[in-house]
């Protein structure tokens, strides 16, 4: 296994510091070189050929943004993750760059010393480097096999990419085995605003159920993702607002760094959004477990639970209860996530109904929720 080779671009020297420095911490981490604009990254990138770029959103001469674009002409294997102003523009170039497929994002803290804002990056950074490191490494083993045959649909693994005849047979029984979802809730991480820019527009703008979306982001990005999907679905996307009616053919998102939940409105008919500021579970906030749970309480036997790309376990322990609630379950394939971890669990477990890539997931849904 050789090192992973990694860039930084920061126009601060002091993020060029504590990125280096956390970087060099990580075993087999090698920081190849930095760049204190997008014009100088861009040169060194061809010179050094790094596998991973760490990349400052805002930047004099040229953004993260415009380098990502021009990255895919000179280097389009080359992983990036963003550092991320907490602010308006900041979120919407980062939404952008995560959309175009950067692997993740760190966002960068406000106040503290060098020594605490050091600490908080590495909290976040460095999970994402390892994760990135093990695709990486999947990915060169896989390429040293010899092809395998295409497999048959009566012998597809669940943590294996389904075939087209697999998957229209699993989606048949999905439609006719329960009754129909009135409500879809979706738990996503790493990837996910590229998963979601490719998997919501496929959803048509009378899908007759409200959407629940969990994104683990902080403050002010979950904005960001809510307005660029908006703008690219025929259903309204908003960022989820305390105390409102859930209603059908819109996509919630809960907000970052807030916990959602589903409860029973007053009037003993409608359901609300409830925004809290819960303690966070598998270290996130939001967090699936926290909304899964309150579909499974309020949607007995009437809801569909979708688990897609991301780090960690997170919407599992949630997925179980929808499960035994009566619920629909949907999970991403691994081929397509950008990481296999939330859909890997409940999936080996045996709790999922169906395993569709990227592609297939709307289609999926509407075999839920559709008469």
């Amino acid at each position: 296994m050789t090192d992973l080779r990694v860039l930084v671009v920061d126009d601060t020297i002091v993020y060029r510091k504590i990125v280096s420095d956390i970087l060099t911490s990580i075993p087999g981490v090698q920081v190849v070189g930095s760049a204190n604009n997008g014009k100088v990254a861009l040169s060194r990138i061809e010179a050094l050929k790094p596998d991973l770029i760490t990349l400052d959103v805002e930047m004099p001469e040229m953004n993260g943004l415009e380098v990502l674009e021009r990255l895919g002409g000179i280097a389009p294997e080359t992983g990036v993750v963003m550092l991320s102003t907490l602010t308006t523009r900041g979120g919407d170039i980062t939404i952008k760059a995560l959309e175009l497929g950067a692997f993740d994002f760190v966002p960068k803290p406000q106040n503290g010393s060098m020594g605490e804002n050091l600490e908080a990056v590495r909290r976040i950074l460095t999970p994402i480097v390892l994760a990135f490191q093990r695709r990486k490494d999947i990915r060169e083993r896989l390429r040293g096999l010899p092809a395998s045959p295409p497999p048959q649909a009566s012998k597809v693994l669940p943590s294996r990419s389904a075939s087209a005849v697999d998957i229209a047979q699993r989606m048949q029984k999905l439609s006719t085995r329960k009754a129909k979802s009135e409500i879809v809730a979706i738990g996503i991480s790493t990837g996910g605003p590229n998963a979601l820019a490719r998997m919501m527009p496929m959803l048509p703008a009378d899908i007759g159920v409200p959407i629940l979306i969990v994104q683990h982001m902080p403050p002010v990005f979950t904005a960001s993702l809510a307005k660029s999907l908006n703008a690219k679905c025929a259903l309204g996307v908003k960022e989820a607002e305390q105390g409102e009616i859930i209603q059908n053919n819109i996509a919630y998102i809960a907000p970052g760094g807030k916990q959602m939940k589903v409860v029973a409105a007053g009037d003993g008919k409608n359901r609300t959004l409830k925004i809290t500021d819960d303690p966070p579970e598998n270290s996130c906030r939001p967090s699936a477990d926290y909304l899964f749970r309150s579909v499974a309480s309020h949607y007995v036997g009437r809801a569909t639970g979708v688990i897609m790309t991301g780090m960690g376990s997170d919407g599992s322990a949630g997925l179980k209860e929808m499960k035994n609630s009566g619920a629909h379950i949907i999970a991403q394939d691994e081929a397509s996530c950008t990481v296999f971890g939330m859909p890997k669990e409940p999936i080996e477990s045996g709790i999922v109904d169906i395993v569709a890539p990227l592609n297939d997931i709307a289609a999926a849904i509407l075999k839920t929720v559709r008469p």
